[in-house]
């Protein structure tokens, strides 16, 4: 079993700790509560196309998670993003993508292909993480753990929560269901769906079917006005409630 190698740490005076690190040489950074004592539960944190682990939006949604809840938030750099190597297939579709949206046609099937391909080499790497950070004292091997992404995120989230036990809840969001409405089904942990009502890439109808698709009991959809890249920052809070309820107060599972 691979164990977290911690490469840099910052801790502010706002008492958020910052700490980078790699496992089997994937980069990743853990954000957790400055001088926390004891056990908190974690959310893994899936970043969208194109973008990193540290960028804004991810901050910003991590020191929510952790002020607001109390967590230990770690996310890790996907496959060809952020100075990882791009394999050649990485290469044909960012070309294809680039190209259509020079020419104001559809992206959603390049992107649909793309980030299946990209989640056969994240899964793994996200559950090998997972091991490594359970190893930690702080989270330790029996602690709750939630999952959090958008977009990309989702398109790497579904296939592992399907395939992860360990993960008991998640915050998932605006992606096609071509790909993913399989393992959806699969999943039966409580979520938590956004989806944005006048998405200019993501049809309605295609968000719906894909929030149709969970196979969980409990599922909820947050649907707000806006394009794609609009989605309201008070979802971000509204993920804090969720968890703290899922991962902090979580309901007895019924008697057989």
């Amino acid at each position: 079993m691979h164990s977290v190698q911690f490469t840099a740490e910052t801790t502010p005076a706002d008492g958020l700790r910052e700490r980078d690190f790699t496992v089997a040489g994937v980069p990743g950074v853990l954000w957790s509560p400055a001088g926390a004592t004891g056990r908190e539960p974690l959310v893994l944190m899936g970043h969208g196309g194109g973008t990193h682990k540290k960028w804004p939006g991810m901050t910003g949604r991590a020191e929510r998670l952790v002020r607001a809840g109390g967590f230990h938030v770690a996310v890790i750099d996907a496959p060809g993003h952020n100075g990882r190597p791009l394999s050649a297939d990485d290469e044909r579709e960012v070309a294809a993508l680039q190209q259509a949206m020079a020419a104001g046609e559809p992206v959603g099937p390049i992107v649909v292909r793309h980030n299946a391909r990209i989640a056969e080499r994240a899964v793994p790497e996200w559950r090998a993480t997972l091991d490594a950070l359970q190893q930690l004292p702080e989270i330790g091997p029996d602690g709750p753990v939630g999952y959090f992404g958008l977009n990309m995120g989702t398109a790497i989230g579904i296939p592992l929560i399907a395939a992860e036990p360990r993960i008991t809840a998640a915050v998932l969001g605006m992606f096609w269901p071509d790909t993913v409405a399989g393992p959806a089904a699969r999943i039966t942990v409580p979520v938590q769906y956004a989806l944005q009502w006048d998405d200019e890439h993501i049809p309605r109808a295609a968000g719906l079917a894909l929030f149709d698709a969970f196979g969980s009991q409990e599922k909820t959809l947050h649907a707000n006005a806006g394009r794609h890249k609009e989605v309201p920052r008070f979802e971000a809070d509204s993920a804090v409630a969720f968890f703290t309820r899922h991962l902090r107060h979580p309901a007895p599972v019924p008697a057989s």
